[in-house]
């Protein structure tokens, strides 16, 4: 269980360094051998803060590297099919960082390495991070879910409305720009997710309805004011194969109270994750409506790392998220993109 596995780390931003770096270094027998940022200031920095002994002079030099066994993706999303695809076929395991990529034809073009891959290296892992708002919940939701506690399901409905870029001298943000991010918007894709785990299927958008509100923005970088290409708000409707409605609000030009919740309607009641005041919320029938205490031993929490190490050592399946789920979520995403723009 503690064999010995060399990990080269690819981008070094917040959640790397947050997340990944010390979830790796508690597991015993893992080391963190090679790290490289975008450049060569930041990737010594994050060398020094994280005690990584050696800072590699580009990606590639990580991929092909014989004293590494698996690659951590750590960089925004216009990068992570060229890395995930190129790591896989040098027979290296891989951890990418949510959304799967910046497009669906990326995200299959990384499953299709992956099986590839797997022709020569059967063994080989592949996850995705995943989105992380729900673990808490999902056990609990999943489990009132099978056992019918709401009935028929009729409707889902998603807000995540907030004010981050409601300034127009707030500088741009690497979300705001499709050449890094893709038609990954906002939070569309990460909540979508949650609620295709919670349901087990996937939902065709009927309509998408997006804008712009403030069309360039400062670099903070540069200085310079750079156009703005990825909707600050977004609304989608769809339909759940299983016939339930969806509805999903995306903002961050909010000037109002902002709001962070999931819904789910049925025909015997209703579920409500207040993801703001984290808790949640039942409703049956009669429209009384109680809180869910969640047992200690059902709250899930944040495990990516040692999923990851475990799916590795022990050859268990990733759960949370393997490259198939990352596809049908991309595919959402940009049927979303595709009909905000029609």
């Amino acid at each position: 269980m503690n064999t010995r596995l060399r990990m080269g780390l690819v981008g070094a931003g917040a959640n790397t360094r947050e997340k990944h770096i010390p979830g790796f270094r508690a597991i015993p027998g893992v080391e963190l051998v090679a790290v490289v940022n975008r450049t060569r200031e930041s990737s010594e920095r994050a060398a020094r803060e994280a005690g990584i002994p050696r800072v590699a002079e580009s990606w590639r030099e990580i991929v092909a590297s014989p004293d590494i066994d698996a690659v951590c993706i750590g960089t925004w999303p216009y990068l992570h099919a060229e890395v995930a695809i190129a790591a896989l076929r040098a027979g290296k395991h891989v951890l990418t960082e949510a959304r799967m990529a910046a497009t669906t034809a990326e995200a299959e073009a990384m499953e299709a390495a992956l099986t590839e891959a797997r022709k020569e290296h059967p063994r080989l892992v592949a996850q995705v991070v995943p989105s992380p708002m729900t673990l808490p919940w999902d056990a609990v939701v999943g489990e009132l879910l099978a056992k019918g506690g709401l009935g028929r399901l009729h409707a889902v409905e998603i807000a995540h409305l907030h004010g981050a870029f409601a300034d127009p001298a707030t500088p741009i943000a690497w979300r705001q720009r499709k050449a890094w991010n893709g038609v990954n918007t906002l939070t569309l894709g990460i909540y979508y997710e949650a609620v295709q785990r919670w349901l087990g299927e996937d939902a065709a958008v009927l309509k998408a309805e997006a804008g712009i509100v403030t069309p360039e923005r400062v670099d903070a970088a540069t200085g310079e004011r750079v156009a703005v290409d990825v909707p600050d708000w977004v609304n989608v409707n769809g339909v759940f194969a299983g016939g339930a409605v969806l509805h999903m609000e995306f903002s961050a030009v909010e000037r109002k109270r902002p709001r962070n919740e999931i819904g789910l309607h049925g025909e015997r009641g209703g579920l409500r994750l207040d993801l703001a005041a984290g808790k949640l919320w039942l409703r049956d029938a009669g429209g009384r409506e109680r809180e869910v205490a969640v047992a200690p031993e059902k709250r899930g929490a944040w495990r990516v790392e040692a999923d990851f190490v475990n799916s590795i050592r022990t050859g268990a399946p990733v759960r949370l998220t393997d490259f198939a789920t990352g596809v049908r979520y991309m595919r959402f995403t940009e049927a979303a993109w595709r009909a905000w723009q029609r």
